[in-house]
């Protein structure tokens, strides 16, 4: 690459995004490079510092060096993206994220491009269309680098995917290949998708920014569905601005901090799982929470907070069922190539009675509308993002625990990696708000990670 195309731009002090007191920093800094983030390169094209292309090709060299030793990419569409490039240089500017690198999780739907879903099932299948979301993304000016891998269809099946800031280590699940991208900088933003805690979990092990959203708040179409009561799209990022900036594009709101007005009331929330909290991350919670001042009590009384522990288990549950409806093709016609735990959850799902799926479905309504009537607009819940550090490959994707809860509800999550245990491993705090309050929680995230190394956080 010619670092001279990089020259004269303004060198972050920190990264926002990789604040930290120990040699993780040093690594994700090494990992990073410096290379621009979203808006920083919509930036820079604007004013012609820099060009679509010569962008473009910074991160694919990035992908030359980084992708053997991860494993993120499913195809990497080098010749798509440089022409999709040229094509933005040689025009105005098309829109909020015009010449940022992109990455597609490959569940999404990408004209030309595989569409396997993670299984070897739909090894052969290559999309004919964009998904919404995608189109909504090239509209906006995004050059589609390629697909990521996924977990077998979104679930709890690993992929090859590795850990790029915790060796040997889980990048999480589902959206491993988009979460380990971005930590490695091959990417500046890429998309992913939740249905339990696929987006939260993996952006807290990887140690980036991972945004999802109020649930629906971007169209799913053209995406292999899951649990559609719960699968959402969101993104990962190496900011919350950034973050912000993508959703912006795929939803027509606005979202960037300091933009809205917001003014969140926030407090603090361990949740009905914090008996699943590792010795560790009950420490590292601990020493969060007294830099804490500023915070409201919890607006929770003991009936709900109750009601809160049953949660888990009625969202396992509904996605088990909602698993065995979406994937009933696959199990009729090629069930010897779906994973044994993916049949166990299935069997689970298709176990259930009529009666049993009306009750939890019954459930799963009347407690979002309860939540939705004891909180207020602007409340905002500060609660662990997972268990703990990423733990070993060989281990599996990590627990949701604390993911569930909000997945159910459909309420927007944001995680900031601003923690790490002792063994340097990213601990990522889980920003949580109201159905449709967005713009809150990124406020809150934000200010967190500015703040990351003060001794008061909020």
């Amino acid at each position: 690459m010619n670092t001279s195309l990089w020259r004269g731009w303004k060198r972050r002090s920190r990264s926002i995004a990789t604040r930290s007191t120990t040699g993780r920093d040093k690594m994700m800094k090494d990992l990073a490079q410096e290379l621009p983030g979203a808006l920083e390169t919509v930036r820079a094209i604007a004013d012609g510092r820099l060009s679509a292309e010569a962008a473009t090709r910074a991160r694919l060299d990035r992908c030359a060096a980084r992708e053997p030793g991860i494993g993120a990419w499913v195809e990497i569409d080098a010749e798509g993206a440089i022409a999709a490039a040229r094509a933005l240089d040689a025009g105005p500017i098309r829109g909020p994220l015009h010449g940022v690198a992109l990455g597609v999780k490959d569940i999404f739907a990408v004209r030309d491009l595989p569409w396997r879903s993670g299984s070897p099932i739909w090894r052969g299948r290559v999309a004919e269309f964009d998904a919404p979301s995608v189109a909504l993304a090239r509209g906006a000016g995004a050059v589609i680098l390629g697909k990521t891998e996924t977990t077998e269809f979104a679930g709890y099946q690993p992929c090859r995917t590795r850990n790029p800031v915790v060796p040997g280590a889980t990048p999480g699940g589902s959206s491993s290949g988009s979460a380990a991208a971005v930590a490695a900088g091959m990417a500046p933003l890429a998309l992913g998708t939740q249905t339990s805690g696929s987006i939260i979990r993996p952006a807290s092990y990887c140690g980036v920014v991972g945004y999802k959203p109020s649930f629906d708040l971007v169209d799913p179409s053209g995406v292999s569905v899951f649990a559609r009561s719960f699968d959402t799209v969101g993104v990962f990022a190496r900011s919350v601005p950034d973050a912000a900036l993508a959703i912006e594009a795929l939803s027509g709101l606005r979202l960037q901090p300091g933009s809205t007005g917001a003014r969140p009331t926030v407090s603090v929330l361990r949740g009905p799982t914090w008996g699943k909290a590792s010795a560790e991350l009950q420490r590292v919670w601990a020493g969060f929470e007294a830099r804490l001042r500023y915070c409201a009590p919890s607006p929770f009384d003991s009936d709900i907070r109750a009601e809160m522990a049953e949660i888990p288990a009625l969202h396992a549950r509904i996605m088990a069922v909602e698993a065995s409806e979406a994937l009933a093709y696959e199990l009729a016609t090629a069930e010897e190539f779906l994973s044994e735990g993916l049949r166990a959850q299935i069997a689970e799902g298709r176990a259930q009675s009529s009666e049993e799926r009306l009750a939890d479905r019954a459930a799963m309504i009347a407690f979002r509308q309860r939540m939705m009537a004891r909180t207020a607009p602007g409340d905002i819940w500060l609660t662990p993002a997972t268990t703990g550090g990423a733990p070993p490959f060989e281990t599996g994707t990590g627990d949701p625990a604390f993911n569930r809860l909000w997945s159910l509800l459909g309420f927007p999550c944001c995680t900031v990696p601003i923690l790490e245990d002792e063994a340097g491993r990213p601990i990522g705090v889980q920003v949580v708000g109201r159905l449709g309050d967005d713009a809150a929680v990124l406020e809150v995230a934000h200010s967190l990670m500015l703040r990351a190394q003060e001794s008061v956080l909020l």
